[in-house]
């Protein structure tokens, strides 16, 4: 592989994310007003649907994960994964309750917790470890630019006088090219780490000290971590009319889609969890702002610069992860730390739910930034010399 450049497989993947974000976010920054003044629900129905959603997704990541290493074969098991999310997402269109809007999710989601883990051993496989950051940054960066897209694309359709539910049916077309892109131009592990791994997912190679006290912190993270779909709402509360929101959720992702490279390459030039910890006091400044700030433009403003914690975080905690264990255990450290990130999103989204309906945002806003500022702090003393990156 020629230092300069990534591997195809790589840029590969990053296209079918870019398709399949764009597929889904012509859907996902609609449907909390779609939940709310269409359907009726409240915030914590909102809470339970995106908890319900994510958590199932992570508990399939680390068996599609484990299964993955075992079998030495990747490519099938994210081709289903993303052909299940193409075909269920539309449904939406169809929704008469919150509760049909659950079960779009669930489908969804399973999609979701298929693939993932297989796909992140799939961009690991084909970079060195001095790459890592970069390789990740750039399929979050191709992420977050289909999430651009897919704003735009459901603003234009409903300027031009398309339904919401016209919609969500159409998001399936992005779906599609993304399935034919992975189809034909993805390939799956190299020979050298395709043989098939026994062994269980509490299985010492992968579940070292190190590794669980990364999962910890990314637990205690995750716990204040609820869903974005609460920013939208707050931002819909604070005056931004409804049919600017996909346009919002657009620029949002502009911003974590220019600066994710940059900040997984620089996660290869200096410890990663400094990055990762600036990128979780970030976080907590955002949302200690959102619990105190007023109107439309403070609101945006603190929306966009907290996509700065999505750049500096998704890539290169991903990174972390494939440095802990050797190749042909990704699968199922991946699958760990998915598993993780999605079961604290269940009590994260419900609990913020709750305490928003209870007390109000700001007390909502307020507790979710203590708690990233405390595992920010924890992930500092972890001794830097207990990282080794496995090549």
């Amino acid at each position: 592989m020629e230092r300069a450049k990534l591997h195809r497989n790589v840029v590969a993947l990053g296209l079918v994310s870019l398709f399949t974000d764009l597929s889904s976010e012509m859907i996902y920054p609609l449907l909390p007003v779609f939940l709310t003044v269409t359907l009726g629900a409240g915030p914590a129905a909102l809470g339970l649907i995106e908890g319900v959603a994510e958590t199932t997704a992570s508990l399939l990541k680390l068996f599609s994960g484990a299964w993955s290493d075992r079998s030495g074969r990747k490519k099938p098991l994210v081709l289903v994964g993303y052909g299940l999310s193409t075909l269920a997402r539309p449904l939406a269109g169809f929704a008469t309750g919150w509760g049909h809007i659950l079960a779009v999710r669930f489908c969804d989601r399973i999609g979701k917790g298929v693939r993932t883990s297989p796909r992140d051993a799939l961009v690991a496989a084909y970079v060195p470890a001095a790459r890592r950051g970069k390789a990740f940054g750039l399929q979050r960066a191709m992420d977050h630019l289909g999430a651009v897209l897919g704003p735009v694309a459901a603003f234009l359709l409903l300027a031009g006088g398309i339904s919401l539910r016209s919609v969500f049916l159409l998001s399936i077309v992005p779906g599609l090219a993304a399935v034919a892109v992975l189809a034909f131009l993805v390939r799956d592990v190299p020979a050298t780490v395709a043989a098939p791994r026994a062994g269980s997912v509490l299985d010492r190679d992968v579940l070292s000290p190190e590794f669980r006290r990364y999962l910890l912190l990314v637990g205690l993270f995750t716990l204040g971590n609820a869903s974005d779909a609460f920013l939208i709402l707050r931002a819909v509360d604070a005056g931004v009319p409804a049919r600017y929101v996909p346009l919002l959720w657009g620029a949002f992702h502009v911003v974590k889609s220019s600066l994710s490279v940059p900040a997984g390459a620089l996660s290869d030039r200096i410890p990663r969890k400094w990055v990762v910890a600036a990128g979780w006091c970030v976080y907590a400044a955002c949302y200690a702002a959102f619990s105190v700030v007023r109107g439309a433009a403070a609101t945006v403003a603190v929306f966009l610069l907290y996509g700065l914690y999505a750049a500096a975080c998704e890539g290169a905690e991903r990174a972390m992860v494939a440095d802990f264990v050797p190749a042909d255990r990704r699968g199922t450290a991946f699958g760990w730390f998915h598993l993780v990130t999605g079961i604290c999103a269940l009590p994260a989204s419900v609990l913020f739910g709750l305490l928003w309906n209870a007390y109000g945002a700001a007390a909502a806003f307020g507790v979710s930034a203590g708690l990233a500022l405390l595992a920010a702090a924890l992930l500092l003393l972890l001794r830097p010399e207990k990282y080794e990156r496995i090549r």
